[in-house]
């Protein structure tokens, strides 16, 4: 499969040369063409590993098919680990909830680490179902594929920026890497205004999609506003822009909003990983060289706690 267009509009990345010893400069321009013009790319040669992949998606679906007695007893809790209900999630702006039901880990960290015994939100250890025992070295095993690629893939995103290519290192000492495995059961084909999810940007940096085949993904076209289908590529995952990142860059590059329609009959499944700095990680435009920002200076935890806030019933209920 060849770099190059889709039919519809969206580029296909290949990011071999982000790993050690590449031409960066090379990726970074068609990043830079990429999230200043659709906001959403492909990339190839990601380095996540195929057996990888198939473990934490075979994993994942035996988990969502336990009944729903089993899988609360890993509910989601305050620092956003576990199962989330369908019905648990509503986008900004939404009328109905997502009609999706998800597991997210994160930076699995003991309860005796200095971040968590100081109070910082969002942290701790991870929680796991005791009736699918296989999930946990499955999952894990793609949070550390996943994040490494999210960590080549950035100083890529740093040239694009006119940056250092390490010039995120820093603010990723103890990343706020939030993975999902998300299950959306098949839309009953009389729901028309029914969302798997509705369409919302995404709340961080950057975000790494992988997708089965059942299509359903759809990404708003700047110019016209029409949705256009970001379907499944074999080998690749899917990449775009957050709302911190818009932030960060002072909107050079902004975030776009996107959709899911699970209208294949059958269930869907991806893994989103939302690739995102330290909690206290300053998030200010002046820093990658804006001289007339408009946002004003923020942390990435205060970005995220404020869009979890608004988002998830289990945050507004506990």
């Amino acid at each position: 499969m060849p770099d190059g267009l889709l039919q519809h509009g969206l580029p296909v990345i290949d990011i071999a040369d982000c790993a050690e010893g590449g031409d960066l400069h090379k990726v970074a321009a068609a990043i830079r063409a990429a999230c200043t013009g659709p906001g959403f790319f492909y990339v190839r040669n990601h380095g996540v590993p195929a057996e990888v992949i198939a473990g934490a998606v075979e994993a994942s679906r035996r988990f969502f098919h336990l009944p729903p007695e089993v899988k609360a007893e890993t509910r989601a809790n305050l620092v956003h680990r576990g199962w989330h209900r369908a019905g648990g999630a509503v986008m900004e702006g939404a009328t109905k909830p997502d009609l999706k039901e998800f597991f997210s880990i994160g930076l699995d960290l003991p309860e005796d680490h200095p971040v968590v015994l100081a109070g910082e939100k969002l942290r701790g250890p991870n929680q796991w179902p005791a009736a699918v025992p296989e999930l946990r070295p499955a999952m894990e095993a793609y949070f550390a594929a996943v994040g490494a690629c999210g960590a080549r893939l950035l100083r890529a995103v740093a040239i694009s920026l006119d940056l250092p290519a390490d010039f995120f290192a820093p603010s990723y000492t103890l990343p706020l890497q939030r993975t999902q495995a998300i299950f959306y059961p098949p839309q009953a084909p009389d729901d028309l205004d029914g969302f798997g999810v509705a369409p919302h940007t995404d709340f961080g940096c950057i975000t790494l999609l992988w997708q089965d085949d059942s299509g359903g993904l759809e990404v708003k076209e700047r110019q016209s506003g029409a949705w256009i289908p970001a379907p499944p590529l074999p080998g690749t995952l899917v990449v775009n822009v957050g709302d911190l990142l818009g932030r960060w860059s002072n909107d050079r590059f902004a975030s776009t909003p996107h959709r899911v329609v699970n209208r294949s009959g059958h269930e869907r499944m991806s893994i989103a990983t939302f690739y995102d700095p330290n909690f206290d990680a300053a998030i200010d435009p002046r820093a990658l060289g804006a001289t007339q920002p408009v946002y004003e200076p923020t942390t990435c935890g205060a970005h995220i706690l404020g869009r979890f806030a608004q988002a998830f019933a289990y945050r507004k209920t506990a």
